[in-house]
């Protein structure tokens, strides 16, 4: 495909604040929780970027025929690829049915994009019919989308959004319940900035007391690369809830220190290697693990949980010499009220 001049771009960035901003000239969005996607579309032809500037145009052949049909104008859309479940009224989304899209058969991806076909929600607008918007002021590009979009039908949405605050704020508390992950705060007279944290993006932040399992060596060779984490089920069953990362090189050192006391031996001393489960994303990735004996309790902040796990990976706070790891349960963790998906899409 023959991009337009300037194009491809990386896409523009937030940066993470606490609480919702507050202050004129800011528009307030739901963050949606997908695949960032920039899309190009001219005539027949589309390309799909991810937010690393991988192609995903094989993965959503029901979103390339959707372009074709419904835009008949070329132009750079900036959005979010989700996908849904649960019935009307009571739908939210689905990260694990998004994930399962990237796939090398083709015969799979077409079933799936049957089955369960995927949405896009475009929140900017880069380039229109050979004029391109990026240095525009946001305002001026967001009208532009709407204007683009008063023809166009599901699955292509266009997001929601306002400059009141006090809405933003009851978005980021209700959103939630159907499976979105906060809320992006832009400033109107800001052109496209790619690649840079421009906006600001307000996640929920909480904590949780978990029981360390494991851990992997960094890829380095040396030190705590990520530390395994787990909960007891109401089965009194620990299971594996997701891991730490992120320490510094120092920080890497001191935790194999740390955790020597609890490492897991054969009888001749010897650590106990261990490997996790694979998953489609693992890929050639060393899943060997250390495991540890349940007893030290570790707190952590965590923004969303994806089933019974950390959606995504959470960030070490302080270990918790006074909890018992038995009393470390799912029990603890704060679930959103249900929100139907359908009403963020209106």
């Amino acid at each position: 495909m023959d991009l337009p001049d300037g194009f491809p771009v990386a896409p523009m960035l937030a940066k993470a604040v606490k609480g919702i901003p507050e202050g004129p000239g800011l528009s307030y969005e739901p963050k949606w929780d997908g695949f960032r996607g920039i899309v190009y579309v001219d005539g027949d032809d589309v390309q799909i970027d991810s937010r690393g500037s991988k192609p995903l145009t094989r993965y959503f052949p029901e979103l390339v025929a959707e372009f074709t049909r419904q835009l008949g104008v070329s132009c750079v859309l900036d959005g979010e690829i989700v996908v849904r479940q649960g019935q009307i009224g009571r739908e939210r989304l689905d990260w694990e049915s998004l994930s399962q899209r990237i796939h090398p058969a083709e015969s799979r991806i077409l079933r799936l994009s049957q089955e369960n076909p995927a949405d896009f929600v475009a929140f900017d607008l880069l380039h229109l019919d050979g004029r391109s918007l990026k240095d525009e002021p946001f305002e001026v590009r967001r009208a532009a989308l709407e204007r683009l979009f008063e023809a166009l039908e599901a699955p292509l949405r266009i997001t929601q959004t306002t400059r009141d605050s006090a809405l933003a704020k009851t978005w980021l508390t209700e959103f939630e319940g159907a499976g979105l992950d906060g809320v992006v705060s832009k400033p109107l007279a800001a052109p496209y900035a790619p690649g840079k944290r421009t906006m600001l993006k307000t996640k929920h932040v909480r904590t949780a007391d978990v029981v360390a399992i494991g851990y992997r060596i960094h890829a380095s060779g040396s030190g705590v690369g990520s530390l395994l984490v787990g909960l007891y089920g109401d089965d009194g069953e620990l299971r594996g809830v997701g891991g730490i990362s992120a320490f510094s090189n120092a920080r890497r050192q001191e935790l194999i220190a740390e955790l020597d006391h609890v490492v897991v031996r054969d009888d001749s001393g010897a650590p106990i290697v261990g490997e996790s489960e694979r998953s489609r994303f693992s890929g050639s990735r060393d899943m060997s693990f250390v495991p540890l004996r349940p007893e030290l309790v570790v707190e952590v902040r965590y923004d969303q949980l994806e089933g019974s796990r950390f959606r995504h990976t959470v960030q070490f706070e302080r270990w918790r010499p006074d909890r018992e790891a038995r009393s470390c349960t799912l029990g603890q963790l704060e679930r959103p009220v249900a929100y139907d998906l359908g009403t963020v899409f209106s």
